[in-house]
């Protein structure tokens, strides 16, 4: 866990509850360590280029938190640069909650998932909206390939990421992985 993660995640009742659960020395150190890993590198690049989904969590201007499931192919997460993610935003249902809330308040919180490894990426960010008419910046996140009306884009400048433990995780696995298994 990077020094930002932890400063922006532990809260003072957040700190007051590891007290009390004895591990508020241990992260205590995260805290003041280095900051190097808050770049993404070739390791969190690999992980989220092979993704076909993630939860995007935001919060509404009533304070209510919303988490929505995003997917599409592998790889429609894009790294743009060391600080910077992006994705093309498909046409969905057409409620526009989590838009909607990021007009509001640009902060995002994702949860990238590898079931069958048991691994998962947390990610701290400032969401900025890409409309049609930025076609150079849309164009870098469209898949040509993908069949989905593309609505805008929305590009992450992240704040803070954390390689999260693999305790409690399901593997789950698609089919294309189950029968890679099966071989």
């Amino acid at each position: 866990m990077g020094h930002k993660f932890a400063e922006l995640a532990f809260t003072q009742q957040v700190k007051t509850l590891q007290t009390e659960a004895g591990s508020r020395k241990s992260y205590a150190r995260m805290e003041s360590g280095d900051d190097s890993t808050n770049l993404l590198g070739p390791a969190e690049a690999e992980f989220i280029a092979a993704r076909d989904s993630f939860y995007m969590a935001t919060v509404s201007e009533t304070g209510w938190p919303y988490v929505q499931h995003r997917g599409g192919p592998k790889g429609f997460l894009r790294v743009l640069d060391d600080q910077t993610i992006g994705f093309a935003d498909f046409r969905g249902n057409k409620q526009y909650v989590s838009t909607g809330n990021l007009m509001n308040d640009d902060r995002v919180s994702l949860i990238l998932m590898d079931y069958p490894n048991k691994r998962r990426l947390k990610l701290l960010g400032h969401v900025s909206l890409i409309e049609p008419t930025d076609t150079e910046l849309l164009e870098k996140l469209e898949l040509p390939d993908y069949r989905a009306r593309v609505e805008r884009g929305m590009v992450i400048k992240v704040e803070a990421f954390d390689w999260n433990c693999p305790q409690h995780i399901t593997p789950r696995f698609t089919l294309e992985e189950a029968e890679a298994l099966m071989g």
